[in-house]
């Protein structure tokens, strides 16, 4: 059954970070953008690479393996050598809890 899991805290996530969670049993990427938080699969279509310890530009996110790029809001893929985006999740947040919905 789909749902909002609780995956954070909002102070435990600074402007322009990403860390990763666990929920459903999936690895997931959730990134601070501004005071917006966004939820992607934490696995790089290239070769696996953690996204949520890549750099974030603005809504970028670069793979620490090899440079794939990723829009955090969306999971599209924008620049090689990945292929294929990941997985976006649904946010909200709630008093100061960040959810996702699985």
């Amino acid at each position: 059954m789909a749902g909002f899991v609780k995956v954070a805290k909002t102070e435990d996530l600074d402007p322009g970070q990403g860390k990763v969670v666990e929920a459903g049993g999936k690895t997931i990427a959730l990134f601070n953008v501004d005071g917006n938080y966004y939820a992607i699969n934490d696995t790089c279509t290239h070769h696996g690479g953690p996204l949520s310890e890549g750099e974030l530009d603005g809504k970028e996110v670069t793979c620490p393996w090899h440079g794939a790029v990723f829009d955090v809001t969306t999971g599209e893929v924008l620049g090689p050598p990945a292929m294929e985006g990941v997985a976006c999740y649904k946010v909200r947040v709630s008093g100061n809890s960040i959810e996702i919905e699985i």
